[in-house]
């Protein structure tokens, strides 16, 4: 169930199980991929998680809205980023969730697109899950974290995003770029001093903001990406739905 198309009276109605929370970014991600990428990613997994649950016959999955800003001031630099601080995503994104438990919906996932937000989503979960006003229980889940062997290859705006991209939304990729893109990429991300990354902003190594090759992303490998993960997805909701609170 889309939250959004429902309406109050459908989830009144509804059993549901659990809530998957999109979180993404609005962030650059070179000169082929738009900046909505994190966002769009992590709702096309959320949806495809959402129905390969529900056709196990187990229950039902509201997905609620993404959130599209998250906390990505590393990419500063570049023209139509937007961020917000790790204090101010964490607030709202566990105020979002307690507005689900209010309702009776206490189980939530936070599907996430974005790696900056990572670590701010892990604290969020871990909150939420302790505090003793509701009855909520929360897990952090990053697709690109489990995608298996394909997840070395993730860098920024490279292969595994642009290759989900392709097989969900392929009107958005600008494939005219994708040489340029390819060309001005980074290696790996980051500066790399024994074992500690001295650069701070994306623009410090990589001038087009890309990291890794977007050619080797075609929509073949973004399908399977994208089962890959919404499987994955469905495990995680499976065990977070059972975990004994």
């Amino acid at each position: 169930m889309r939250l959004a198309d429902a309406t109050w009276t459908d989830v009144r109605d509804a059993d549901i199980d659990l809530a998957f929370v999109p979180v993404g970014s609005t962030e650059q991600h070179g000169p082929h991929a738009p900046l909505g990428t994190d966002t769009l990613d992590a709702v096309a997994v959320a949806e495809a998680g959402e129905t390969a649950y529900e056709a196990s016959d187990r229950g039902a999955v509201a997905v609620s809205p993404p959130i599209p800003v998250g906390v990505a001031e590393e990419h500063r630099a570049f023209d139509g980023t937007m961020w917000v601080s790790p204090d101010t995503f964490r607030a709202y994104v566990r105020e979002a969730a307690e507005s689900l438990s209010s309702h009776g919906i206490h189980r939530v996932v936070f599907v996430n697109g974005h790696g900056g937000n990572v670590a701010a989503l892990a604290e969020v979960a871990r909150r939420f899950s302790r505090d003793a006003a509701h009855d909520g229980y929360a897990a952090a889940f990053t697709w690109f974290d489990s995608v298996g062997e394909h997840a070395s290859d993730m860098g920024h705006a490279g292969p595994l995003e642009t290759a989900l991209l392709r097989a969900t939304h392929p009107d958005l990729v600008r494939e005219d770029r994708i040489a340029d893109a390819r060309d001005g990429a980074a290696d790996r991300w980051g500066e790399w001093v024994a074992g500690v990354n001295l650069a701070h902003d994306a623009d410090e190594f990589s001038d087009n903001g890309v990291v890794g090759d977007p050619s080797a992303g075609d929509a073949e490998r973004g399908a399977e990406l994208l089962d890959t993960a919404s499987d994955a997805l469905v495990e995680v909701a499976t065990a977070v739905v059972d975990r004994d609170l």
